[in-house]
C-alpha cells in the first residue's frame, strides 16, 4: 500500500468529521483548520492528518507544502465543458450593445453553439472537451458535472453523452453527467414545441437510459426558453427513466423554476439571478439546493444572486462555474471564489465551503469528496505560501496553486 506524505503544511483547511453535513446559514462561514499540519495519504485516500509534530517520520513519497494551505478540491457541480467551438462574435456583438435575448433570438447563442456541434464528430468533441477538462483540474477542481444541451438533436445530444461518459471512464476525478436536451427550442420546432418535447421524452431518454448516459436531467426553465409546464413534463419524464432534476431557473425572469424544481425533487437549482421572498422561503422548506453562478452575471453583466441575502436567511447555497462558451468561458474557480466574494459579498470561507462541501453535495458525492475527512478520496490543492486563505480572492489576477493531487497522486505541479 504505498502512501504519500504532506508535511509542513501551514494550515490544513476544510476539514469536517462523520457524518457530513452540507452547510446552511451561520454555518458556512466556518472553515476548520489546522496550523502546522500534516496529512497522510494512503491507497488514493485521506489515512490520517493533524500536528506536524505527530507527524510520521517516513513515507513512500513526501511533499513539502513549505509553509502552502491545503485544502480539499473544488466540486464544480455545473458546467457545459462539452461544446464545439468560441462564441466570442456574440461577445463583440455584446459589447456593442446586443442583448443575450437579443442574440439568441437572432439564431445566436444556444443555437449558435447547436449548429457547430452538429457538424463535429465524437472523436473531435471528446478532444476538445479533454483539453478543457485537464485545464480546470490544474485550476484545482477534483470532481465536475457536465450537461449535454448543445445538440438539440437525438443524434446529436446522445453524442454529446457518450463524450461525457468518454471522459468518466478516462480521466480519475467523479464525473456527473446531466441531460440537458431541453436547453432551447430548436429552429425547425419554433411553431409547435410540444413536438421537440415528445422527441425529447419519447426518443431521447429511452436510449439514454439504456446506455445508461445520463446520472440528472436538466431544463432551462426561463423567460424565451421552457414554460413551468413544459418543465414539468419533462422533469417527470426523466424521472420515469431515473434521472433525478438539476435545472436552471430564474436567470432571467422570475420564472418559477425554482417551484417547479422543489416540486419535482430537484437535487438543485441553478442560477437564480432573479428571486424574491417566496422562492427563498420555499428553498428554505425544501432539500433542493440553490446554487449559484456568479461568473455567469459577470460576463453577461447581469443582476448577481443575492446571496448574502440567502446565506443571512438560513439557506446553503453551492457555487459553481457554468463554464460554457456563450456566458461563462471559464472554469478557473479562484476567480469565481473574487466574485463570489466581491459581488456577493460572501466571506472567503463562505465562497471556499460552497463549492467544496456544498457541491460535493450538490453532485451527491459527499461520502467521498468535498471536505478534508479521514476515508475520503485524497483530491487535494497545495497553495503557495500566504498569510491567510483570503489572499486566493484578494489576489485574483495570481495563480496561487502549486500542486494539485488527485486520488493522493501529483496531477499538476507548478513550474
Amino acid at each position: 500500500m504505498a502512501n504519500t506524505l504532506i508535511k509542513n503544511i501551514g494550515s490544513l483547511s476544510g476539514i469536517q468529521t462523520k457524518p457530513h453535513s452540507f452547510l446552511k446559514g451561520e454555518a458556512l462561514s466556518h472553515l476548520s483548520q489546522i496550523n502546522d499540519a500534516y496529512l497522510l495519504c494512503e491507497n488514493e485516500r485521506i489515512k490520517d492528518f493533524g500536528q506536524m509534530s505527530n507527524a510520521p517520520k517516513t513515507a513512500d513519497t513526501i511533499i513539502d507544502a513549505k509553509g502552502g494551505y491545503v485544502l480539499p478540491s473544488w466540486c464544480d457541480s455545473h458546467t457545459h465543458i462539452v461544446f464545439a467551438t468560441s462564441r466570442e462574435e456574440e461577445f463583440v456583438a455584446r459589447i456593442k450593445g446586443k442583448s443575450y435575448e437579443e442574440i439568441a433570438e437572432a439564431g445566436g447563442g444556444i443555437l449558435n453553439s447547436a449548429k457547430k456541434l452538429n457538424k463535429l464528430t465524437e472523436d473531435e468533441l471528446y478532444e476538445s472537451a479533454s483539453k478543457r477538462l485537464n485545464e480546470v483540474m490544474r485550476f484545482g477542481t477534483g470532481a465536475i458535472e457536465i450537461k449535454s444541451g448543445y445538440g438539440l438533436t437525438v443524434e446529436s445530444e446522445i453524442k454529446m453523452l457518450r463524450v461525457i461518459k468518454r471522459l468518466k471512464s478516462n480521466f480519475e476525478i467523479p464525473i456527473k453527467a446531466t441531460f440537458l436536451g431541453a436547453h432551447a427550442i430548436p429552429t425547425d420546432y419554433k411553431n409547435n414545441r410540444q413536438d421537440y418535447i415528445d422527441l425529447i421524452i419519447h426518443e431521447m431518454l429511452p436510449v439514454i437510459a439504456r446506455d445508461q448516459l445520463a446520472d440528472y436531467i436538466d431544463v432551462f426553465c426561463d423567460k424565451g426558453f421552457f414554460t413551468v409546464e413544459e418543465t414539468d413534463q419533462i422533469l417527470k419524464a426523466g424521472a420515469s427513466f431515473g434521472l433525478k432534476p438539476k435545472i436552471h431557473a430564474n436567470e432571467l425572469a422570475n420564472s418559477g423554476g425554482v417551484q417547479v424544481g422543489i416540486a419535482n425533487n430537484a437535487v438543485s437549482v441553478d442560477h437564480l439571478e432573479q428571486i424574491e421572498e417566496a422562492e427563498i422561503e420555499a428553498l428554505k422548506n425544501s432539500q433542493t439546493i440553490p446554487t449559484l453562478l456568479p461568473s455567469c452575471s459577470y460576463f453577461l453583466n447581469i443582476p448577481y444572486a443575492p446571496a448574502r441575502k440567502m446565506i443571512d436567511q438560513g439557506l446553503g447555497i453551492c457555487l459553481a462555474t457554468d463554464y460554457n462558451p456563450g456566458s461563462t468561458p471559464s472554469g478557473k474557480v479562484p476567480f469565481l471564489l473574487s466574485l463570489a466574494c466581491l459581488k456577493m459579498k460572501l466571506t472567503p470561507e463562505e465562497a471556499i465551503n460552497a463549492i467544496t462541501i456544498n457541491g460535493a453535495f450538490a453532485m451527491e458525492i459527499q461520502e467521498d469528496y468535498g471536505s478534508i475527512t479521514k476515508g475520503k478520496i485524497a483530491n487535494l490543492i497545495i497553495t503557495k505560501p500566504m498569510k491567510s486563505l483570503a489572499f486566493i480572492p484578494y489576489a485574483f489576477g495570481s495563480d496561487h496553486i502549486c500542486r494539485v493531487l488527485i486520488k493522493g497522486k501529483s496531477f499538476f505541479e507548478a513550474s
